[in-house]
């Protein structure tokens, strides 16, 4: 299959028939697929709780995802080593519709994400979605940071707010308010768990850094507890009821079950309401979801690739991404898309297929069925402190620096909007108006760089002596909309004292609508002012474009040839005819 061809493939299963089907599977790799699963596994376990959590949701949905999500993905999906699961891309997006609508409007959200992402697979939208500029990857992501960065701020220092406002600066406000409240025990929890995860890279081994600190603070706190500290932990703040009426605190220890989404809880625990109007109040959130599911994992993919050196199918990563996010919400899961930093954990574990993926998700389960009388001791403070790494890293902050020290001004433009919206509104008008915002500058340069210039005198195009009342002009670009009248215009003002107008095209590879509108507009205008225009070297969309608008010579005012010697020779020797023919008109008034 060609690199193109498989590009914009799309077939479900595509990375894990190619892994073992036409790579010959064998017990070897397998091997090193169950390291790297139990390896990423219990990588994923705090984190996809911790995320859950700044999501608004209660933690066992994060590991709800990761198994549900996890698993289906990684079988249906386009990309050998992508671990999928719940991300911090999403808190921005997910946080204020749990607070809105419940548990069972990001559910249904979640499946209306999905059905998107299958969309855009089956219109083989997978590799138009890598030409958002990096300008506007890098302000929502830096933007999306600081916002996780603001939520855990609370939880760190353990203040004492009773409801945070939905506003950024509200937010802010806030916490500046509660400054008075800190609670020095989670603090100092949350101080050794941030110092572990930024010192233990130093040690070189081949333990990722948040497990001990996470095992630092969750010890730390129980002595702390023992000493009358009430520092809150996941036990404290989350209680659960089973259908069979058991209660307790923490998480259950129990298999993600099918259930309807819309039968989950609203808003404050109310019956959740779905209508008319709440599916169009959760569709734009739904599609800001799928394109941030898109790109996250289609990055992912891409980086993957650079490590590995194989090759993922955008499309069919698509449609695993979205077949995944349509089934993960009936167990109780949130929002999944790939993890950049667990799949390269992935990778480094000596991942061979997408059975690893597949591993590290039986392997939260196992977890979460085992371990959560354990889990439920986690301090909510250190957390706090793997979320504040989480979302450091997650904004590229080194990336985004060097942006605004060496990109255009258009792009630095694009990066500050993306970025202020981001934390100011939300994700989905920072994504609209920065792509808005990147591809109106991209036009206005492209339209920058289309060029006309007079080559009547240089003697490399024109090698003999034309008439004064002569102009021999070169577009250089394309004549789309937003350059073909700024350009006709400037020839039209040439009509009143040039009788013959060569246009050269050789350099024009596009002629759009309206460039199309803008020449008739110059045709026109050579008609009435009795100038006669030639047009030499068209390339082939031109052509097609004039062929289609039925544009045909006009005795007199307009005509084509095939080449720039061919109109100048030919026009040379119609010349006379022209001069008589201006002289007469000349002439008519005074007689």
């Amino acid at each position: 299959m060609s690199h193109s061809a498989h590009l914009f493939s799309l077939r479900i299963a595509h990375a894990l028939t190619e892994a073992c089907v036409k790579d010959k599977y064998s017990f070897k790799r397998f091997g090193q697929d169950l390291l790297a699963g139990l390896t990423v596994g219990i990588i994923a376990i705090p984190l996809a709780m911790a995320l859950a959590i700044a999501s608004g949701v209660a933690p066992q949905y994060g590991l709800y995802t990761a198994i549900v999500g996890g698993f289906i993905i990684a079988m249906s999906g386009g990309s050998r080593y992508s671990v999928s699961g719940p991300t911090a891309a999403f808190v921005v997006l997910l946080y204020p519709i749990a607070q809105q609508f419940g548990l069972a409007g990001l559910l249904i959200a979640t499946v209306m994400s999905g059905m998107i992402l299958v969309g855009m697979a089956t219109l083989r939208l997978g590799r138009l979605i890598l030409y958002i500029p990096e300008s506007v990857t890098l302000g929502f992501t830096a933007g999306i940071g600081v916002v996780i960065a603001t939520l855990q701020l609370k939880d760190f220092f353990g203040l004492e707010i009773a409801h945070m406002p939905e506003q950024y600066l509200a937010k802010l406000m806030a916490l500046a308010q509660a400054l008075a409240s800190v609670h020095l025990p989670s603090l100092l929890v949350a101080s050794a768990t941030l110092a572990t995860m930024l010192l233990w890279p130093k040690l070189k081994t081949p333990v990722p850094a948040h497990l001990p600190a996470i095992i630092l603070g969750t010890i730390l706190a129980l002595v702390l507890n023992a000493m009358g500290a009430d520092i809150e932990t996941i036990g404290t703040r989350f209680h659960y009821q089973l259908s069979d009426g058991t209660t307790g605190m923490g998480i259950p220890a129990v298999l993600p079950s099918f259930e309807w989404p819309w039968l989950q809880a609203g808003a404050n625990g109310q019956a959740f309401q779905f209508n008319l109007a709440t599916f169009q109040a959760l569709l734009p959130a739904a599609f800001a979801i799928a394109m941030l599911g898109a790109i996250e994992s289609l990055l992912c993919a891409v980086v993957l690739d650079g490590m590995t050196g194989k090759r993922h199918s955008a499309n069919s990563e698509l449609l695993g991404q979205g077949i995944g996010n349509i089934i993960t919400p009936f167990f109780g899961g949130i929002p999944a898309t790939a993890a950049i930093a667990r799949s390269a954990a992935n990778v480094k574990a000596g991942a061979q297929s997408p059975i690893a993926a597949m591993i590290h998700a039986i392997v939260v389960l196992i977890g979460l069925v085992a371990l959560a009388g354990v889990l439920a001791y986690l301090p909510m403070s250190a957390m706090a402190a793997l979320l504040l790494v989480v979302a450091w890293n997650m904004s590229e902050a080194h990336k985004a620096l060097h942006l605004v020290k060496t990109a255009p001004t258009s792009d630095i433009m694009v990066f500050v909007s993306c970025f202020s919206l981001t934390v100011i509104f939300d994700m989905v008008i920072a994504i609209s108006v920065g792509i808005i915002l990147a591809a109106l500058l991209f036009m206005k340069e492209i339209a920058e760089m289309t060029r006309l210039y007079d080559i009547s005198t240089n003697k490399r195009y024109v090698d003999q002596e034309l008439p004064a009342d002569w102009a021999v002009l070169k577009i250089n670009g394309p004549l789309f909309f937003a350059a073909a009248d700024r350009i006709f215009s400037e020839i039209a003002s040439l009509t009143e004292d040039k009788q013959v107008i060569v246009l050269y095209l050789d350099g024009v590879s596009i002629l759009d609508a309206g460039g199309l509108a803008a020449l008739t507009k110059l045709i026109e205008k050579c008609k009435a002012n009795k100038t006669k225009l030639i047009i030499a070297d068209l390339q082939f969309q031109p052509i097609r474009t004039l062929a289609r608008a039925k544009i045909q010579p006009i005795e007199g005012v307009l005509k084509f040839y095939s080449t720039l010697r061919e109109a100048l020779t030919e026009a040379q020797s119609e010349a006379p005819v022209i001069t008589q023919q201006t002289e007469i008109t000349a002439d008519e008034p005074t007689q």
